[in-house]
């Protein structure tokens, strides 16, 4: 867990801004659900088999003596919400959103116990292409903001008939080499087979390059299905390359699974995975529904980003800063302040009382094209200076009522050229 300091809050927020208004051009609207969830939520929709649930989740009984637990990733919540409001019912749902996620692991760059992502959801949406936009969605999100080497990953788990017939192939194959196995493999051979494919251990997956293949075991229905998946990525221009040992950590998808990674974020290079869940809604009380969705993560996005020094938008302009002496001044100071807000203006006041020459150096650094400056003879007269930052004096450039000083420095006169000709 770490805190997001002041200066770190720009990129963030460039990188929520962007992947908003990316949504919105898509069609796709927000939803918000809460951090903390009953436990049964995702036991049932993640799998009591996976890591996620067996080792990471931070799950605790509340006051009533039930088990509660901070969500450890979106897909569940939205769906259980989509269920409980009824939102299915409405017809398909395109959904997005963003939040913190809490997992018990390794912390390691990129990736700490209170981590935050930014998530898609299709529900509703059955077809090979829905797939496919849901990829696009996420990988033109990626190249908008500036992320450098990515690379597709492509994979199908094939439909839940599949997925049997080989697990019992897979199994068969494992029990047979057990002992060559590392110990978290070993522990899955029958609990979750498939993560044995996913294993960091160098010779495990050495020995599984002769392991069956789950390719082998689609039935012509899924082939075609994940043929179509590629035929439309191609002709998208997105390139993509096969990876068959990819399964994802969650035990809800089927059919297809992906992740993006980039080639500068070094071992821990996912920036981004996802893949179809027919199965989930339905496992959590709701209709039968098909859906696809992915997640990405903001830390790792916010890493590679800082690392690259990709480019920002110019940082919102400070309009007006307010300087003033004196116990009279300050109180008209915060008058100003406050009424230069209400009319749209972004303004500064400064508290400290220092003499007046602090204050300005305070206020050439806080980028203010204009300063406001009110002192003992600006009280005694009613009025305002009004000084140019830019100047390099310490004296105003004019003296106003503050309402005067109010109707120059209207939003639409903020440019050099206007405000100066209208002071």
């Amino acid at each position: 867990m770490a805190d997001l300091l002041p200066e770190q809050i720009r990129l963030w927020q460039h990188i929520e801004a962007t992947a908003r208004e990316h949504f919105r051009r898509s069609a796709i609207t927000e939803i918000r659900t809460p951090l903390l969830e009953v436990t049964e939520l995702f036991a049932r929709g993640i799998g009591e088999a996976t890591d996620v649930v067996g080792k990471e989740m931070y799950t605790f009984l509340d006051r009533g003596e039930r088990s509660c637990t901070l969500r450890p990733e979106g897909t569940a919540s939205v769906v259980r919400a989509a269920i409980q409001h009824g939102l299915l019912s409405q017809g398909p749902q395109r959904l997005w959103y963003g939040g913190p996620m809490f997992r018990y692991e390794r912390p390691q760059a990129g990736r700490l116990r209170q981590f935050h992502q930014i998530g898609l959801e299709l529900l509703g949406f059955a077809d090979a292409c829905s797939d496919v936009e849901a990829i696009a969605v996420a990988w033109d999100l990626l190249a908008e903001l500036g992320v450098g080497g990515l690379e597709l990953q492509l994979n199908s788990l094939g439909s839940s008939e599949d997925r049997a017939r080989y697990r019992e192939q897979l199994v068969a194959w494992l029990e047979q080499r057990r002992d060559q196995l590392d110990a978290d493999s070993q522990a899955r051979i029958h609990s979750n087979p498939l993560r044995v494919l996913d294993s960091k251990n160098s010779d495990t997956q050495a020995l599984l390059a002769e392991a069956p293949s789950l390719a082998s075991a689609l039935g012509e229905e899924s082939q075609a299905r994940f043929a179509a998946v590629q035929q439309a990525l191609s002709a998208l221009g997105i390139p993509f390359v096969l990876n068959p040992r990819l399964v994802r950590g969650l035990d809800y998808y089927s059919h297809t699974a992906f992740e993006i990674t980039s080639s500068q974020l070094g071992a821990q290079a996912t920036v981004c995975g996802g893949g179809r869940y027919d199965g989930l809604v339905q496992q959590l009380g709701g209709p039968a529904t098909p859906a696809i969705g992915w997640a990405l993560g903001m830390e790792r996005l916010v890493l590679l980003l800082s690392q690259a020094d990709a480019p920002l938008a110019a940082a919102p302009a400070l309009d007006l800063y307010v300087v003033s002496r004196g116990e009279a001044a300050a109180a008209l100071a915060l008058a100003l302040a406050r009424r230069c807000r209400q009319a749209g203006l972004a303004v500064e006041r400064d508290a400290s009382g220092a003499a007046f020459g602090k204050q300005f150096k305070r206020a050439d650094r806080s980028g203010a094209r204009w300063a406001a400056v009110i002192g003992e003879q600006e009280v005694v007269e009613g009025l305002v200076g009004l000084k140019d930052l830019r100047a390099g004096t310490e004296q105003a450039d004019q003296r106003l009522t503050p309402e005067a000083l109010l109707e120059a420095m209207t939003p639409q006169d903020l440019s050099t050229d206007g405000c100066q000709a209208r002071v």
